[in-house]
């Protein structure tokens, strides 16, 4: 059976400057920004979410603004690369744009199957399009700044660097829904059913150093239907001997965290209520959203964030 309820909920990312990486993310790459919000563990600063335009799972990135923040450095034992889907016929139309907005890219290049182009966002964080056939019809966005047919429909996957791979793997079959589906080289190819944000390729490396910052990923999440299938994944990796942390509430979903055998932090976040739960349609990603609990300190945090219009 076909895991389509299954993969990817949201990857989330340390930036820097929170206006360039609105940017970047809405006037070049056509996303839309859904939720500004703060970080719930930190209120002092942003955390921006954007998505393909409805907001559905597995099309969701979230960043981490913190514009003191140092360079980030990849290494062993992370999420290194971000890769977007947009449709097959789109390449063209990907490598002018790039060009006329001064954004470097290689490829076009293949892997498994796949046509790609890789490029960076002002971070550094690596970031790819997969020009995709199987996602040719799924339903655009009208409000980008790209046009409907070439628009991103949420993520491809994401590529993690390990040492070791086998436990890694173990997570991604046994609690999330994977099945192992190719092998190039030292990379291994783990895909779901589901139309976005159905693929994770391993990538066996030898140890290297790495320091969290500026363009690195913070953490990738991965989708549980509910509440009840959320405790029943948190199950399995108590099961599994890790350390997940308590179901945690963040409004628009609940999440689990853990760290993962190979040294990526792992979410497990319920696909709803969702971004609408929270905020009116004309709200979304223009009004600072906040917790209930932090309403009464409002007046003060918005006073201490520096603005990001959209």
């Amino acid at each position: 059976m076909r895991n389509t309820d299954r993969g990817i909920h949201h990857i989330s990312i340390i930036s820097g400057d929170g206006q360039r990486n609105a940017n970047f993310y809405i006037k070049a790459l056509g996303l839309r920004m859904m939720i500004k919000t703060v970080n719930q563990d930190d209120p002092s600063n942003y955390h921006l979410f954007y998505t393909n335009g409805s907001g559905k799972p597995g099309s969701s990135i979230t960043f981490f603004p913190w514009p003191m923040a140092k360079l980030g450095k990849h290494g062993s034992g992370e999420a290194t690369t971000v890769s977007f889907v947009v449709p097959s016929e789109s390449m063209g139309y990907w490598a002018e744009r790039f060009g006329a907005k001064g954004i470097n890219f290689d490829g076009p290049f293949e892997r498994f199957g796949k046509q790609l182009m890789g490029f960076q966002d002002p971070d550094r964080l690596q970031l790819e399009l997969v020009f995709d056939p199987e996602i040719n019809n799924l339903k655009k966005w009208t409000g980008s700044t790209v046009p409907e047919e070439h628009g991103i429909r949420g993520f491809w996957g994401t590529t993690m660097r390990l040492t070791e791979t086998e436990e890694t793997a173990n997570i991604l079959e046994s609690v999330f829904g994977f099945e192992e589906k190719a092998t190039e080289e030292n990379a291994t190819l783990y895909q779901t059913g589901s139309e976005i944000g159905n693929s994770v390729i391993l990538e066996q490396v030898e140890p290297k150093d790495g320091r969290s910052g500026r363009g690195t990923v913070h953490h990738v999440a991965f989708r549980a239907t509910d509440r009840k299938k959320l405790q029943q994944m948190r199950q399995q990796v108590l099961d599994l001997g890790l350390s997940p942390t308590e179901i945690v509430n963040r409004h628009f979903f609940r999440s689990v965290y853990f760290k993962s055998p190979g040294g990526v932090l792992f979410e497990i976040a319920t696909d709803g209520p969702g971004y609408k739960a929270v905020q009116d349609e004309e709200d979304l990603g223009q009004a600072l959203y906040l917790p209930d609990w932090l309403e009464s300190r409002r007046d003060m945090i918005e006073k201490r964030l520096p603005p990001i219009t959209v």
